[in-house]
């Protein structure tokens, strides 16, 4: 295509939101007219879909729960009074609860003010927080923000040892819908371990964010913690951002959460549009369409060209991966559907992976993410009438062209700045096209079936592992590994057994492994 053929189809297929000062150009993906066309009745019966999601249609058939963190930036959408009153009052509670913490009415007992937060969580109660934080979170906050978010014993020291001397003054969030969830459950123990140790009251340090009623909602209640926010079952871990699981720590660093539900609620309006031109969502998830034949057969790979939104490709690889990665769909067939998202930043990876990108395996589509604003201090010209901004814009002009000229697709989305208003806007564009590409391919964008098999599997090695030790205790002499495998019930789980007692000899875990490490299955192990 020539360039002034591609000129008119940038025209053609750019979309322009005023009051958001947004673009969205799916240009450089080489569908057709025929192809849209062919794909109408498709977005359809998407449309019709998330209205009635919107609406409060039962979503999640596998919990019998409605999805609607929709109403989250829009209370009045709810389908009920109750649910919107519910909605409206804990967006107050947490302004209110904010407030004391900055004016220090509410302060630490050995501290006059919280100087910082501790947010311990996994998941989507972790990865959209940690992005807001990084991309908004202002140069000098009231309170600077740390996370736990593994179950990781050294990561979580780290963690602790930059902390320090100011563990007295930290707020800690504890972030769970259940409380049983092991890596926020065990995070919130290894914290209360180090309060322990420093004769530090954890309650009166700590809030809890979880369901009404959840274990951790009533052990918070008996143990007098400062305060508690709930998560409603109606709103997912991966879409939770405008819900107290985001809107708390982002509201204690100094974030503008009113203006950040604006713009997600601005973009909400847009993203409703019933036709595919006029709504950026529905253009994002045509182009997710064409570029992996409706099958994921071509990998996303995110680069925003702005440092704040390093962590944006991360949070959006939960969001999109967990929400379309599925077996089956709706009908029970056999569909292994799902689309993979990698990426870090521009222009960085014009120094790492683009090299691959440009002339290795074609197996991706790109999707650019462009901020208009460069700084808000005063430009400094690095050659004469070219500034490090410039530069930066040029380099993902080119990183563009480059591709496209060797027949590698991107989309490219353009903010004027970044704000809590843009921001805002960005999660609830990509929110709404994950749930169009999951009706257009007929899957249950809102359940998570192999992150549960994934627990279930864990718990049974803690479980073997118990098994394990108490063999061991009960044994005089070292036994071979077989031998221990028949005894703690599980003949066929010999490999597991070996990876588990190697493991405690590592840490000193009162287990002892002799023989030639080599050789595993000549291995005796003692307790």
């Amino acid at each position: 295509m020539n360039a002034a053929a591609l000129w008119q189809r940038y025209q053609d297929w750019l979309y322009y939101h005023k009051g958001l000062e947004f673009y969205l150009d799916v240009s450089r993906m080489r569908f057709d007219d025929d192809f849209v066309d062919q794909l109408k009745p498709k977005f359809e019966k998407a449309f019709r879909e998330m209205a009635a999601l919107e609406g409060g249609a039962i979503a999640n058939p596998d919990e019998n729960r409605m999805v609607g963190h929709y109403w989250l930036r829009d209370p009045d959408l709810a389908p009920t009074d109750d649910l919107k009153q519910d909605i409206v009052g804990t967006l107050e509670d947490i302004e209110a609860f904010v407030e004391k913490i900055h004016s220090g009415e509410v302060a630490p007992p050995n501290a006059g003010k919280f100087t910082d937060i501790l947010s311990i969580g996994i998941g989507g109660s972790a990865l959209g927080p940690e992005f807001v934080a990084e991309a908004l979170s202002p140069d000098f906050p009231p309170l600077d923000i740390y996370f736990i978010d593994n179950t990781d014993p050294a990561g979580i020291d780290r963690t602790l040892a930059k902390i320090g001397d100011r563990l007295n003054s930290t707020l800690v969030l504890v972030i769970s819908k259940s409380g049983g969830t092991p890596e926020p459950r065990n995070g919130m123990i290894e914290v209360q371990h180090a309060f322990a140790a420093r004769n530090l009251d954890f309650g009166r340090q700590a809030i809890a964010i979880t369901g009404r009623g959840s274990y951790l909602d009533k052990l918070a209640e008996s143990q007098g913690w400062l305060t508690r926010f709930p998560m409603h079952d109606w709103v997912g871990g991966r879409t939770s951002e405008f819900s107290a699981v985001g809107l708390v720590p982002a509201a204690l660093q100094g974030i503008d959460i009113r203006a950040m539900l604006a713009g997600a609620k601005e973009m909400d309006v847009a993203t409703r549009e019933p036709q595919i031109k006029g709504n950026p969502a529905a253009l994002l998830a045509l182009a997710w369409y064409f570029s992996g034949n409706g099958k994921g057969e071509k990998d996303m790979v995110v680069l925003p060209y702005k440092d704040s939104l390093l962590l944006f490709s991360r949070y959006l690889q939960q969001l999109v991966m967990e929400s379309l990665g599925k077996e089956k769909d709706l009908d029970g067939n056999t569909v292994y559907q799902g689309i993979a998202v990698y990426g870090n930043k521009g222009s960085t990876d014009q120094h790492a992976y683009v090299q691959q990108l440009r002339e290795g395996v074609p197996n991706f589509f790109l999707t650019f993410i462009e901020v208009l604003r460069d700084r808000y201090s005063q430009p400094v010209e690095v050659e004469p009438g070219v500034t490090s901004g410039d530069y930066l814009s040029g380099l993902l002009q080119g990183t563009r062209q480059a591709l496209y000229e060797n027949h590698r697709d991107s989309v490219t989305v353009t903010i004027p700045e970044v704000t809590p208003h843009n921001v805002g806007a960005l999660i609830a564009l990509y929110e709404r096209a994950v749930g169009f590409y999951g009706f257009l391919v007929n899957v249950n964008a809102y359940h998570q079936p192999g992150v549960e098999a994934g627990k279930k599997a864990a718990a049974a090695i803690l479980d073997l592992q118990r098994k394990v030790m108490d063999v061991l205790q009960q044994e005089k002499t070292p036994i071979p590994l077989g031998t221990l495998a028949i005894k703690a019930n599980a003949p066929d789980q010999v490999e597991a057994i070996y990876k588990i007692v190697r493991h405690l000899e590592a840490n000193q875990r009162g287990v002892k492994v002799e023989g030639n490490l080599g050789d595993p299955g000549s291995l005796t192990v003692s307790g």
